[in-house]
């Protein structure tokens, strides 16, 4: 729709209301207010989302792998390392993993808790960047023997344990003696502490030689499962069923998308409600248009009907309505656009600048799992925000602008 200097001269003019005329510039205010509002609010909490689940993917699969290969019966793996070459031979895997996991109490000084417990070869906690590159104190290369262990950052501080002080875990697997069955413990030493940013792994996880951790869990020459990770995450149900004969019938493979269904279906549906939610907010300001404009239409039917008898068509005084009332749409919806987009940008800087205002925590990450508060501006959401906000505008002035066009310039002259 193209609208001439005279259609732009004249909205701009209704746009910029007079004394009298105040309430109807109050509405339009209001409505502008509402639509920025919302559009900002909308992308805000799209980017949250979007990061939320960017971020706990990232986490969850850098730590657990994208499958999981088990013994069919439950019972450990035996000859893991010949099951594991198989394994690797399947064209998309990029990295195989023995592991040895059980749960055990954790015991320093006057503080007990429990942990989970993942033996793993050192090479392999190396090749693993969201451990590797995430050690906060000592080092990897301690990391050997059967004594060493390496825990989260929130685990060592709770315990208050450091690289090179010992740490005591106990299996509720039982030993048989002279005076009955006690359970397993042994004594270990902190090699180095990690810090993933997910408050699930950083407060509970310990990780342990592989052979350490057979002997331990007493499952010599086994392992519990067998992680592997992919190239492409989303291929794990067709990579799957390749391990599946690859490896043999004898196994049952389990992917992330069956062990965190539940989690990552909750992120969605709130997501989905969220939207909906917010989206009442721009949908109540395009009534406020709709309700300004039709006020302002009413007001202004002196000036449609000498506007009619100077030769001015319906088309053209529609198109003076709609550029009105659009306007208000397209200025909330681009204030709304810059605030959102600004906000989630620099939203982590924000929320520690509140913080230290307010003196409380804001993102506690006992809650959220995460110890920082992400976030992902996707443009194909931005695009949805904005596009929807550009089309409640555009069709909130539709009836107001077509009973301008149909106004009788006779009728508008007779009752002013």
């Amino acid at each position: 729709m193209i609208f001439n200097a005279f259609e732009r001269m004249v909205a701009l003019r209704y746009l910029r209301a007079r004394r009298e005329e105040g309430f109807v510039s109050v509405i339009a205010g209001f409505s502008l207010a509402g639509i920025a509002l919302g559009v900002a609010t909308l992308i805000i909490v799209m980017s949250v989302m979007n990061g939320f689940r960017a971020e706990l993917m990232q986490r969850i699969l850098g730590l657990n792998g994208h499958l999981g290969v088990y013994e069919r019966n439950t019972r450990p793996l035996t000859d893991f390392d010949a099951v594991a070459a198989k394994i690797a031979s399947v064209k998309g895997v990029v990295r195989v993993i023995p592991t040895v996991q059980g749960q055990v109490l954790a015991s320093a000084g006057n503080v007990a808790a429990g942990a989970n417990v993942r033996g793993i070869r050192a090479e392999d906690i190396r090749a693993r960047p969201i451990i590797a590159d995430n050690i906060r104190l000592g080092t990897l290369d301690d990391f050997k023997g059967r004594g060493s262990v390496i825990v989260g950052s929130r685990f060592a501080s709770k315990f208050n344990v450091r690289p090179g002080d010992p740490i005591r875990l106990v299996s509720p697997q039982f030993n048989p003696t002279a005076f009955g069955s006690v359970p397993r413990s042994k004594q270990f030493r902190v090699a180095a502490v990690f810090e993933v940013g997910m408050f699930e792994y950083d407060s509970s996880f310990v990780f342990m030689p592989l052979e350490a951790a057979q002997i331990f869990f007493q499952s010599k020459n086994a392992v519990t499962n067998i992680e592997v990770f992919l190239a492409n995450p989303e291929r794990v149900r067709s990579i799957g069923m390749e391990i599946v004969s690859a490896a043999g019938n004898a196994v049952q493979v389990v992917d992330w998308q069956q062990a965190n269904s539940s989690f990552f279906n909750a992120i969605e549906v709130e997501r989905n409600v969220m939207f909906l939610i917010l989206t009442l907010i721009i949908l109540v300001a395009a009534f406020n248009i709709i309700s300004g404009m039709i006020m302002l239409v009413k007001g202004k039917g002196r000036d449609i009907a000498i506007l009619r008898t100077m030769g001015a068509t319906r088309g053209m005084v529609m198109r003076i309505f709609l550029l009105a009332g659009a306007s208000v749409g397209i200025i909330g919806t681009t204030i709304g656009f810059c605030l959102g987009i600004a906000f989630a940008g620099n939203i982590e800087t924000i929320r520690q600048w509140l913080q230290g205002l307010t003196g409380t925590e804001l993102f506690a990450a006992e809650i959220y799992f995460l110890s920082q508060l992400p976030s992902v501006v996707k443009t194909s959401d931005v695009f949805t925000v904005v596009c929807m906000s550009l089309s409640l505008s555009f069709f909130a002035v539709l009836y107001p602008s077509w009973r301008a066009a149909r106004l009788d310039p006779v009728e508008g002259l007779r009752y002013e």
